[in-house]
């Protein structure tokens, strides 16, 4: 007999397992063989591109659109755009730092969906902007909801989702034009390195937090082929524990990274 199957909503977790399937299914020009059903929740943790974005201090020209034909005109409508790798909510590859290490294009497609470990520290960065994720951060999370899993994906969720697109409030700067936002500590990030994760991911410029000029965590982390998801919207809707991420970067030869759209499926 069949059953019905109108009201069901895949779970997250199943729908992880038949991802990792599908990605180790692919063939070689990239089409994936299982076919897959539609999540019943999805928030997209990604800002739309625009030239009105907050880029790093600096940055000139950091993105462009030129239409190049219109509909009225042409029948269809196209655009050309050109942009920094580092722009909007995007992904550096480990190759951003250490000469050598993995480039945006060639991440195992595998690390690029796993686990969702938001650690919360809205409270700690609302009294000091300049505050980093700890190892007490970390392991106040294990206490609470069991060991991170290899193949996680940490996402610190700072509140400065809240500041954007000012870009005067985003960045922060003081009268020194030094920034001051939070970000993770060297500390914490070794500690999730021995819990082997994916991918470091936060709401504001940079892992590394805003006074950073030695970029230590962007070095540690890359130097251990990790990634990470910079300008990532609002997580409000994110749980601490049972959520799954798939993280989409563009395929770009040999980028040190690039836009990202990065969505995260909630647990039923």
């Amino acid at each position: 007999m069949t059953r019905p199957t109108k009201n069901f909503s895949p779970n997250p977790v199943l729908l992880l397992g038949l991802l990792v399937a599908a990605s180790s299914l692919a063939t070689p020009g990239g089409e994936q063989s299982l076919p897959l059903a539609a999540p019943g929740r999805v928030v997209d943790l990604s800002y739309a591109i625009s030239e009105t974005l907050p880029a790093w201090p600096g940055d000139a020209r950091p993105f462009e659109a030129k239409v190049n034909a219109r509909a009225e005109e042409a029948g269809y409508f196209s655009r050309s755009f050109c942009m920094l790798e580092h722009f909007g909510t995007h992904l550096d590859a480990p190759i951003h730092f250490p000469p050598g290490k993995t480039p945006v294009d060639a991440i195992p497609p595998a690390r690029l969906i796993g686990p969702a470990v938001v650690l919360d520290i809205r409270e700690a960065a609302a009294a000091d902007a300049d505050y980093k994720v700890t190892p007490a951060d970390v392991e106040g999370w294990e206490k609470r909801h069991g060991r991170i899993p290899a193949g996680a994906i940490i996402l610190a969720r700072t509140g400065w989702a809240a500041r954007w697109p000012d870009p005067t409030r985003y960045r922060n700067m003081d009268a020194q034009g030094v920034m001051h936002f939070p970000g993770f500590s060297v500390e914490a990030v070794k500690l999730l390195l021995e819990r082997q994760v994916s991918g470091l991911g936060i709401d504001t410029l940079s892992v590394d937090y805003g006074p950073s000029k030695d970029f230590a965590v962007h070095r540690l982390s890359h130097g251990a082929d990790v990634y990470h998801l910079e300008n990532l919207a609002d997580m409000s809707a994110v749980p601490e524990s049972g959520a799954m991420l798939i993280v989409a970067p563009i395929k770009l030869a040999g980028g040190s990274g690039g836009p990202v759209r990065v969505f995260a499926m909630l647990p039923d």
